[in-house]
């Protein structure tokens, strides 16, 4: 990691009026060199690679802040797998059956939900497609 890239790392972890501490910025750092949507577990892993430096519930806590200011958003793409991701731009996503891979696909792919053909009373405030299917890895091996 470059040194602008850790000074934009703590300016946005300032900005966003959250402490810098090295967990926090580790987990930052993190998600966003990785389009995987890792789990808890997965940062986990990643993170104490070297060495233990955190903790499951520290990671936990550093995500709930992030999440909290709208640097990180939950995906949840399985049923009782939490996913996480740090590009909180509006887009949709690929799931691989066989495999599990996770690829973003851009907001415009798909057409704007349609209010008017939701019963009444629904007040929709967000909404994202997810694509179930077998991503090109997988259907080359068939």
């Amino acid at each position: 990691m470059s040194i602008s890239s850790t000074d934009a790392i703590v300016d946005t972890l300032k900005a966003h009026g959250l402490r810098v501490t090295p967990q926090r910025f580790a987990v930052y750092a993190n998600l966003l060199e990785r389009t995987d949507h890792p789990t808890v577990e997965q940062l986990l892993s990643d993170l104490n690679q070297a060495g233990p430096v955190s903790s499951q519930a520290t990671i936990y806590n550093s995500l709930q802040a992030l999440r909290e200011v709208g640097l990180v958003r939950e995906v949840l793409l399985e049923e009782g797998v939490v996913r996480y991701d740090a590009n909180v731009e509006q887009h949709h996503h690929f799931r691989c059956r066989q495999c599990g891979h996770i690829e973003d696909i851009p907001w415009n792919t798909f057409h704007e939900l349609v209010e008017s053909h939701l019963r009444p009373g629904l007040q929709p405030e967000r909404y994202e497609v997810t694509v179930t299917g077998c991503c090109d890895r997988c259907s080359e091996s068939q």
